[in-house]
């Protein structure tokens, strides 16, 4: 890795502000501990940068970017997954300028999907799935992010929809920072089918991947299908 390219980040993954809060977290199981440090940084600066181009998308761009990811998730859905009907679908409640998919998440939900949001229960654990319909009471979660109540439904989805901070030709995917993503993924089976959620402009040479990190099946934005060499 280049001096230019030693700049910032953390592990790979969640939904939230995790980055704020483990500013110098690195992966005691990489290889080489400086090298983990090194790609740390960088992830931090990617994080930085990547972040300051979404918050100065207009508001139009980002409506629009929205209802082209919608429209190809929905294709992608119907043509591989018979629309999710009768398979649990982990979505996500969009924060921080995130493609907002709710109308989408509301229609899998009337056609017959099972629709789950992810929750941090436990601080450094696997996520755990909460059922969601259109018409559950949300509450506060950790950083503020809305999630189902204590009381719904606990379950295990077999898609999981993961939205991307940034992303890259090998799909691999660039969170948030706190690992959550990929220590879940680790943890389930079996693994669910993954779609990683973003805009094309967030696209990275690579993520420098550790052995931590787990690549995504599909990377989706609002260009339809992106290329990660996979098979399809």
């Amino acid at each position: 890795m280049s001096d230019n390219d030693r700049a910032a980040g953390r592990y790979a993954s969640p939904p939230c502000m995790a980055d704020e809060i483990a500013a110098d977290y690195f992966d005691p199981l990489a290889v080489d501990p400086e090298q983990a440090r090194d790609v740390a940084r960088w992830r931090r600066a990617a994080r930085a940068r990547l972040r300051a181009e979404r918050r100065a998308m207009g508001v139009e761009e980002r409506r629009s970017a929205g209802e082209a990811l919608a429209g190809h998730l929905w294709k992608l859905l119907a043509e591989r997954f018979d629309g999710a009907q009768g398979r649990i679908l982990s979505a996500y409640w969009p924060i921080k300028g995130e493609p907002d998919l709710r109308e989408t998440m509301a229609r899998l939900h009337a056609s017959g999907a099972t629709v789950a949001l992810p929750v941090v229960e436990v601080k450094a654990a696997p996520l755990v799935f909460r059922r969601w319909t259109p018409g559950t009471r949300m509450v506060r979660g950790d950083w503020n992010i809305p999630v189902p109540p204590p009381e719904a439904d606990v379950l295990v989805p077999e898609i999981m929809l993961a939205p991307l901070m940034g992303w890259d030709g090998a799909g691999y995917r660039l969170g948030y920072g706190g690992g959550y993503f990929d220590r879940t993924l680790a943890a389930l089976s079996p693994r669910p089918f993954t779609i990683g959620i973003g805009i094309r402009s967030a696209r990275l040479s690579t993520i420098y991947p550790q052995p931590h990190d787990i690549a995504l099946d599909i990377i989706l934005t609002e260009a339809g299908i992106e290329d990660t060499g996979k098979v399809s």
